[in-house]
C-alpha cells in the first residue's frame, strides 16, 4: 500500500528543485557573461539578464582572429579534444569488453591471476604513474602526437570488471546451444555478447566520452604544438594572460561551447546510459 503524504512529496520536490538550482546557477551565469561585454563584466556586478552580444561573442570566439597567447583556432582545439575523446573511448570499450570476453570464457592458468592484476590497476591512475608512464610516451617519440594523447589513456579496469560481471551473468546455456551451432569462440562473442551488451556498451561510451574529454593534466604534459591543444588547455591560456585583461565574455563563451558535446552525448543516449547502469537481468 502507498501512502499518500502530500507533505513529503512536496519536501522531496522542493529539495530536488534546490539542487538543480545550485548546480545549474553557475553554468547560467556563465551564460550571462558570455552574452555580455568585457567592460560589464570587469565592474564587478555581472546581471542576471542576457545581453546583446551573443551573436557577436560566440562568432568572436569560434574565429581564428580569436586566436591569444600562442592558441590555435578554437575549432582545432575542439577538433582535438574530440578525437581524444573518442579514441580512448572506443580504445577502452575494445580492449575492456575482449580482455573481460577472455578472462570469462577462456581457461587459461592465472586467469584469475590476470584479472586480479588488471583490477588493481584501480589504484595506479594516470595522475600517480604520471612521470614513468610520461617517459615512456618520450622515449618512443610520442609527444606532440595523437597516439601520445590517448594511448596512456586507454587501458580500463574498470570497465574491464564492469563487462567481466556482465558477462557472469549470461546463462551457459547459450555459450553450449552455440558451441552446438558450431559457433566458434568468435562468432558467439559477435552475435551474442555484443548485442547483449549493448546498454552496458551505452553507458560506458558517455562516462569513457566525458572522461576523455574533458582531460587537461596528461595534455598539458605531453603537449607543447600548439597544433595539438585540447579545448581544455586553450580555456586555461585564455585565462592565463601576461599582459592585460582577460578576455571574460570569451572565456565563458568559450567554456559554454566546451560544455555542448558532453552534454549532447548524454542527453542523446541518456535511455541507453539509465538501462545500462540499472539492468540487473538479462
Amino acid at each position: 500500500m502507498v501512502e499518500n503524504r502530500p507533505f513529503l512529496t512536496f519536501l522531496t520536490h522542493l529539495v530536488l528543485i534546490a539542487g538543480v538550482v545550485i548546480v545549474a546557477f553557475p553554468v547560467y551565469v556563465a551564460f550571462i557573461a558570455s552574452t555580455r561585454t568585457r567592460e560589464v563584466l570587469v565592474g564587478g556586478m555581472i546581471p542576471l539578464l542576457p545581453g546583446g552580444h551573443l551573436i557577436e561573442n560566440y562568432t568572436e570566439v569560434l574565429s581564428a582572429s580569436s586566436a591569444a597567447n600562442g592558441l590555435p583556432s578554437y575549432t582545432l582545439m575542439a577538433l582535438n579534444s574530440l578525437c581524444m575523446a573518442l579514441i580512448i573511448t572506443c580504445g577502452k570499450i575494445a580492449i575492456s569488453i575482449l580482455s573481460a570476453f577472455a578472462i570469462v570464457y577462456f581457461r587459461f592458468r592465472f586467469r584469475l591471476l590476470a584479472f586480479w592484476i588488471i583490477f588493481i590497476t584501480l589504484m595506479l591512475p594516470v595522475e600517480v604513474r604520471i612521470i614513468p608512464t610520461y617517459k615512456v610516451v618520450a622515449d618512443l617519440g610520442m609527444l606532440n602526437s595523437y597516439p601520445g594523447l590517448t594511448v596512456p589513456l586507454i587501458a580500463s579496469a574498470t570497465a574491464t570488471f564492469l563487462f567481466r560481471q556482465f558477462f557472469m551473468t549470461v546463462p551457459d546455456e547459450l555459450m553450449e546451444a552455440a558451441r552446438v551451432d558450431g559457433s566458434g569462440p568468435l562468432k558467439f562473442f559477435r552475435d551474442i555478447l555484443l548485442p547483449l551488451s549493448r546498454t552496458n556498451i551505452a553507458a560506458l561510451c558517455v562516462i569513457l566520452f566525458i572522461y576523455g574529454w574533458i582531460q587537461y593534466l596528461w595534455p598539458l604534459l605531453v603537449t607543447t604544438d600548439p597544433g595539438y591543444y585540447t579545448l581544455m588547455m586553450g580555456l586555461k591560456r585564455m585565462v592565463a594572460v601576461q599582459d592585460g585583461e582577460v578576455q571574460w565574455h570569451l572565456v565563458m563563451a568559450g567554456a559554454i561551447l566546451a560544455m555542448l558535446p558532453p552534454v549532447l552525448v548524454v542527453i542523446l543516449m541518456q535511455r541507453l546510459f539509465i538501462r545500462g547502469l540499472t539492468e540487473t537481468e538479462k
